[in-house]
């Protein structure tokens, strides 16, 4: 059996706007790799030493495809599966699984997000092993971020018994918690951050669609056989949108989870941004150079084009400003989730030149 790796990045990033637009949304973006490495790069890069770029998918949307091509010059062109329509991830891991199978009846897959930040790389691929074992015994396997802080924004999975050395079984999924909760479960130890990611023997992922969403299964499977881009065209846009979790993980039964801890962030804000960047003396993160007079926790950044300026903070905390060539946008940290709204007043307004 061999191990695969398919990597969704068809997302918006609505929150990383002006940065993130339609044509070049978060996982594009230098937001938390190296230098000028953006996020869907930084991803395949970590995944190497486990899974080399030619066992590498990625599920893109049509018009991200030349960009994510550009941006992921090891994995073949024909590996980027190109969405005519966004569809939600269980069309997304439908269609994977069917090409997968075409290609290997053996694969053993890993589906990751492509916008994700890792900051113990060697601690990540140990767990992606365990799970990749999990997945070869016939299990399907999420991997569970043990929780840090007690957070509202992330669903949660509930631990069940032991399964081997590594593994737990899923008592259940949970969505969004309130505070209480989310502190209740931080404190008793038998949750974990639901992080997206899903392990499985293509076969096995065939079954469960096959049985929880069969008019998909069987659609996907003879758009596979048909082997064409018009067949991709005229099929995948009419496959039912939701997600995986619903459509098949809150379902199905006999479901693994193996914890890690590896220092992941789901990058899902400015703030993330600010969190993950270099912090000066008082917590502003900046561009070398810049100036400050009374002003901590700070997050400037330019991506645009043009020649840097000269940036200074002067008697200001906790703003986050970004420029880039036809937008600036500044927001206290804590409203850096209300973001989207400016995406949403754009789109009602028609300022399309500036999605």
């Amino acid at each position: 059996m061999a191990d695969y790796a398919v990597i969704m990045a068809g997302g918006a990033g609505t929150r990383f706007w002006p940065a993130s637009r339609e044509a070049r949304p978060k996982q594009l973006l230098p937001l938390a790799g190296g230098a000028g490495e953006s996020l869907l790069a930084a991803t395949v890069k970590r995944l190497a030493p486990l899974v080399p770029p030619e066992r590498i998918y990625v599920v893109t949307a049509e018009r991200l495809a030349e960009a994510t091509i550009a941006a992921l010059p090891d994995v073949p062109p024909a590996q980027i599966l190109r969405e005519p329509a966004p569809r939600n991830t269980a069309p997304c891991i439908a269609w994977a699984t069917e090409v997968l199978l075409a290609r290997d009846p053996d694969a053993v897959v890993a589906v990751l997000p492509s916008d994700h930040h890792i900051a113990d790389e060697p601690s990540f691929r140990a767990v992606l092993e365990r799970a990749y074992a999990t997945a070869r015994e016939g299990a399907c396997t999420t991997v569970g971020i043990v929780p840090t802080r007690a957070e509202t924004g992330f669903g949660y999975i509930e631990l069940g018994d032991a399964r081997g050395p590594h593994a737990r079984a899923v008592a259940r999924f949970v969505e969004k918690p309130d505070r209480a909760r989310a502190e209740g479960y931080v404190a008793g130890g038998k949750h974990l951050w639901n992080a997206g990611m899903f392990f499985f023997r293509a076969d096995v992922m065939r079954g469960l669609l096959a049985t929880h969403l069969p008019a998909m299964a069987e659609s996907t499977r003879a758009m596979v056989a048909r082997g064409t881009a018009e067949a991709v065209a005229e099929v995948f846009p009419t496959l039912q949108s939701v997600s995986i979790d619903v459509g098949v993980m809150e379902q199905a039964k006999d479901l693994a989870v193996v914890p890690g801890s590896f220092g992941w962030s789901d990058v899902g804000s400015w703030q993330s941004a600010w969190e993950l960047g270099a912090q000066d003396a008082a917590g502003n993160v900046l561009p070398a150079g810049a100036f400050t007079v009374d002003a901590a926790r700070n997050y400037f950044a330019n991506l645009g084009s043009g020649r840097a300026k000269h940036v200074a903070f002067v008697g200001v905390s906790d703003l986050v400003v970004v420029e880039t060539d036809d937008a600036v946008l500044v927001v206290p940290r804590e409203r850096a989730q209300d973001v989207k709204l400016v995406v949403e007043a754009l789109k009602s307004a028609g300022r399309k030149d500036l999605l």
